[in-house]
Formats: C-alpha cells, structure tokens, sequence
C-alpha cells in the first residue's frame, strides 16, 4: 500500500515545484506521465478479474495469428464475447503482430491509454500536474482493470474539443472509434447537442434534482442494461455483493464535486472551451445521482471525468488570477490548491483501501511481471489463473 502513496506523493511534490508556473513542460509532463503507465502497465496481473480474460482472449488471438490462414472472426472468442466491439477485437489482432505475450499486451494497452490521457490534459488543462493529481484520484486504479473500458474512454474524451469547436463529423468519428472499443462510449454523444454556453445555477440545481429522483426510483437501471456489460457486471455482482440499493458514496460525491464547481461559478472565464469543460463535470454529477441505485451504472460517468479533472484543476489557475471565489476566501494562495490535493488523496486512498478488503489483495503488494511467480496469497490468481506456465517464466510466449 505504501508503495502507491508514494506515487502520490512524488506527484504531489512536483506539482510544489512547478505550481508557480502552472505545471510541467510538455516533455516533461509526457514523461511523467509514461511512468505512471509503466507503473500500471509492468504490474503482475493486479486489479482484479478483467487482466485475465482480456489477457486469455488475447492469447487466442496471438495463436490464430501464428497459423496459415487465421480467420480471426470465426477463431477467436473474442469476437463472440463482444460482437458489437469489434475495433478492441481488431486491435488484439494489431497488437498480436507485435507480440503473441499477454503481459507485453497488457502494457501496450496500458501506454495507449496513457499516451491519450496525456493529450486530453494537455488539451484541457491549465495546469497538467494538479490535474493528474485529480485524475489520480478518480480514475487511476480503474486504469489497472477496465482495460476495455479505459481505452474507450480515452478515446472518447478526444472527442471534447471537438464540441466547442463545433465540427460534429470529427466528434462523431472519435466517438465512433470509441463506441468499437466498448459500447458504453456512446453515452457521451448527447453532450454535442448540449449548447456550449453557461447556465444559471438554479437550473443545474433543477436538472441534478430531476436525476436524483429519478435515480432513487431506479429508472436508470433499464439504462444500464442498454449500455452496461452483462458479462462483466455478472462478475461485479458476485466480486461486490451488488444488491441494488442506494450507493451513497455516489450521492456524496457528486454532491461535493457539484458544490464545489458551483461555488466557483464566477471565477471560470465564459468562453465555449471552459464552459463545455463545466457542463461536462456537471454531468458526471448528474449520472452518478441517475444511477445512485446502480454499483456498476456509476461508471458510465467516466466519460464525463475529464471535465471534473479539467475543471477542477483549472479552477486552481483561475482564483489565483483573479483572487475570485469562495476558495480565496480561505486565505492564501494554496488554500483551495491544497484542498483540492486532500481531496483527490481521499478518493485516491478510498479506492486503494477498498480494494484491499476481503482477501482479494488486487492491488497490494505490488508485483511486476518482471519476476516469475506471483504473489502469495493471492486469490484472484488462485482462481482465474489459465496458463501456468506464465508463472514459471513469465516471457514464455
């Protein structure tokens, strides 16, 4: 565990060091980020379930790819497994041109989804540090699991500029593209047809109520049964015991983000960028209230994270510009910048905790691949594990 706070420290460090100039250089930056990736992407199978049967499917497909005429369609599980996600299929083949090794599979993944994290922040952001730290506390261990998803997501949230420079066809392509990798991409198409332009806090308050209600009623879990993953929420329920009733953590969280980007409301510029950023995040709240009766529906709001990540991050730079803001009336200058890196810690170590419970130990201790074996106990390993001979040499294939 204290492995993972240290990360989160070192990354708190440097955000000390550069806040003064709002963040990294874009080298820079980028290189951090990549550490971040191989941290995630070298780890020995942590995170649960979902490494091994996308690494399991994989394995098939770098298999069909050794034989003379592989008919990838037919041969392999993965087009059977998610039909209507053909372009993750079609990666795997991609990928398994390069390598026929589940690990080495599992961290190109891993940078893919980092490398399009970087863009977004970069693009987003005015201050890519302190919204890495936010996207820490997050996104970051989902990062370890929801390979699929995470990927989708990553694209999809290229697709954010394209709303505020109003070119639909290119939103639509990246949403497209996104929509192949895991079909739950599509519930951040509507916010195209969103207009990008501020709207007054009592009517936020309006719209957060209405999905709260509906959300308590339990409307969105017709929803998440268009959008959601069977396959993977049959192994969520029995991993979580999800029974269907009201998440509160859900309700705390948007509650707290919402309270906060609303008390801020002056201090963000009005201009098409920042204002698509804040109705995005503002959105994230409203699907987690909508699916506040939902353990897994909660996770269609992670299309929605990169405007909390931005807007949160960037409301940083704008009262220490404008000294505006029930967060300047804390006082000094590190004040807001300081709660906003407590807060990411809070939901950064909720995770890594909670994760931690019941035996299941899916994040810590930390392993890397680079060592044969695995870690002891370790109960995930013990009851998905196909391959044996991964353990005994990890690089077999």
């Amino acid at each position: 565990m204290f492995l993972y706070i240290f990360v989160f420290t070192i990354l708190v460090g440097i955000y000390l060091l550069t806040a003064r100039i709002g963040g990294c250089s874009d080298k820079w930056f980028f290189a951090i980020v990549m550490c971040v990736a191989l941290f995630v992407g070298l780890s020995d199978m942590l995170g649960g379930y979902d490494r091994y049967i996308y690494a399991e499917f994989f394995d098939q497909v770098a298999d069909v790819s050794m034989t003379v005429s592989p008919d990838y369609l037919h041969e392999c599980g993965i087009f059977r497994q998610w039909p209507g996600e053909k372009g993750f299929g079609w990666l795997n083949v991609l990928i398994s041109f390069l390598t026929n090794n589940r690990y080495i599979f599992i961290l190109i993944l891993t940078v893919i989804i980092y490398v399009l994290l970087y863009i977004s922040i970069r693009q987003y952001a005015k201050n890519n540090i302190l919204a890495l730290i936010v996207f820490m506390g997050i996104m970051f261990f989902f990062t370890f699991t929801y390979l699929r998803q995470m990927l989708g997501i990553s694209i999809a949230w290229l697709g954010i500029r394209y709303i505020y420079d109003r070119s639909f066809w290119k939103f639509a392509l990246i949403i497209l593209i996104a929509f192949s990798m895991h079909n739950s991409a599509l519930v951040l198409f509507p916010i195209y047809f969103i207009p990008p332009k501020r709207y007054t806090i009592n009517s936020v308050l309006v719209i957060l109520s209405v999905c709260l209600f509906l959300g308590i009623l339990g409307v969105s879990s017709f929803l998440y049964d268009s959008y959601g993953d069977a396959f993977d929420t049959e192994r969520i329920d029995i991993l979580t015991g999800s029974d269907g009733g009201i998440r509160f953590g859900y309700f705390v969280e948007a509650a707290f983000f919402a309270y906060i980007i609303l008390q801020n409301y002056e201090v963000v510029p009005d201009t098409k960028k920042d204002n698509v950023l804040l109705n995005v995040s503002l959105l994230f709240c409203a699907i987690l209230l909508l699916f506040i009766r939902s353990e897994n529906g909660g996770r269609l709001s992670w299309y929605y994270a990169i405007g909390v990540v931005a807007t949160l991050s960037n409301i940083a730079v704008y009262t220490s510009q404008t000294g505006q803001g029930f967060t300047m009336r804390m006082n000094t200058f590190m004040s807001y910048h300081a709660f906003l890196i407590l807060l990411s810690f809070f939901l950064y170590f909720r995770i890594l905790r909670g994760w931690g419970e019941g035996g299941y130990q899916i994040l810590y201790p930390y392993k890397t691949f680079l060592t044969n074996g695995h870690r002891v106990p370790d109960r995930t390993f013990d009851e998905y594990e196909y391959d044996y001979k991964y353990d005994r040499d990890k690089l077999y294939r």
